[in-house]
């Protein structure tokens, strides 16, 4: 079956088991052309059986399970690869945690019509957070501003995870050479995009914390991210 006509919305998850029952129904209901892909890492909670549970109530949802916990990065890249292979020709990734709205999916999804990758943006007019202290707050726009000044581009958010990529971009890109796992890999995807001269636009979010469970963002993922920056400078 083709899938030309349709987009996938790449869920990792990694003991996610307590909002993937709700977060699912809500990327489906948030616009009708949205089939999920379920990427768990063999999630201890038991998110990946209640994930097939979900599947086979669902024909629009599907699940891909890895041995072991392997990055984000890493579990991003093995679920574009299956939608690639299945035809979709927009690929959307996002969190698990309701920490990206899906009632934002379909202006990502009208932006793209347009664009060549659209990201879910904090940091455009618009754009914020929710219940965040001052010093994540601080971190994450000190972040994104010491990024895009080492790379050189005009991106307001470049450590965001919610976008929508066309099929072209993900294929040009050249994702086996992907070199970042954790959190860097969300500036080294949007930075080989314009690198290959694709349009990027940013559409306004409202990002909010995680509603259930623990955090799995740590200074020290932020900090490691932002000493790979350097690495990518000049990244095709």
């Amino acid at each position: 079956m083709s899938n030309s006509d349709r987009a996938c919305v790449v869920l990792p998850t990694y003991d996610e088991r307590e909002n993937l029952a709700r977060i699912v129904p809500a990327i489906l209901a948030a616009a009708p052309e949205l089939d999920v892909l379920v990427v768990d890492d063999s999630s201890p909670d038991g998110t990946g059986e209640l994930a097939d549970e979900l599947a086979a109530r669902d024909r629009r949802v599907r699940v891909l399970h890895r041995p072991r916990k392997q990055g984000l990065g890493r579990a991003y890249l093995a679920g574009f690869d299956v939608a690639l292979r299945e035809g979709y020709r927009r690929i959307l990734e996002m969190d698990a945690d309701f920490s990206h709205d899906p009632a934002a999916l379909p202006a990502l999804l009208a932006a793209s019509r347009d664009a060549d990758l659209v990201l879910g943006s904090r940091y455009v007019p618009g754009g914020g957070t929710a219940n965040w202290g001052l010093g994540r707050r601080l971190l994450s726009r000190g972040g994104s501003f010491y990024a895009r000044t080492i790379l050189g581009v005009p991106i307001r958010d470049l450590t965001g995870g919610f976008k929508c990529f066309r099929r072209e971009v993900l294929e040009r890109i050249d994702l086996p050479s992907v070199r970042t796992a954790g959190y860097a890999f969300q500036i080294e995807l949007t930075y080989r995009a314009l690198r290959r001269g694709f349009r990027v636009v940013e559409v306004p979010i409202i990002f909010t914390d995680r509603r259930v469970g623990q955090s799995k963002m740590t200074r020290a993922i932020v900090l490691e991210a932002l000493w790979k920056v350097w690495s990518l400078r000049g990244t095709a």
